[in-house]
């Protein structure tokens, strides 16, 4: 029995690495999705007033997206979002996260605001909240509040088109039944 035994943990350990590779590192399972999306006090990016947040979420469905100047990835996603933003299907919320507003101020000036509103969240306490170790990082707030979508990295037509449009098509239809 003791010679089957390294055969048996060979086994087993490619079991799991296999399973691993087939699994989409951007689309991990959140713990928030279901959850009421934190609701702090947090700073306009163009005013600096500050408010609590959920008062731009409730009553409608909202995509939230956190990106920076510094990011990338978000310089690529960017252009989607522009796209987004003309189809008028969604509230778009914009968190600038871990940057100055002068740079973040720039990002905008050069590839344009998709955001019906902007966040400023130099320190990182709104991202921390949610968990968000990279960015961009895009949420889907339902009209109540509920998180019910994450996307970690960019966010691209394709992921719009059939994973977020859907969904957002779903909480509107689901939102006008319960009222």
């Amino acid at each position: 029995m003791g010679k089957f035994l390294p055969l048996v943990a060979f086994v087993v350990l490619t079991w799991f690495l296999y399973d691993g590779l087939g699994r989409d590192t951007k689309t991990l399972p959140s713990p928030l999705i279901g959850k009421v999306f934190p609701n702090l006090e947090v700073e306009d990016f163009n005013t600096a007033q500050k408010f609590q947040i959920h008062s731009q979420l409730k009553g409608q469905v909202t995509l939230v997206n956190f990106w920076a100047s510094w990011c990338v990835t978000c310089q690529a996603e960017h252009q989607t979002l522009m796209k987004i933003a003309n189809i008028e299907q969604v509230k778009m919320l914009g968190i600038n996260y871990k940057d100055t507003r002068k740079e973040g101020q720039v990002f905008l000036n050069r590839l344009g605001n998709p955001y019906d509103t902007i966040i400023f969240d130099q320190d990182g306490k709104l991202g921390l909240e949610l968990g968000v170790y990279a960015t961009p990082e895009t949420f889907l707030v339902d009209s109540q509040g509920i998180i019910q979508f994450k996307r970690i990295g960019q966010l691209t037509p394709k992921i719009w088109k059939m994973q977020i449009l859907p969904l957002i098509q779903q909480l509107k239809i689901s939102a006008k039944t319960n009222t």
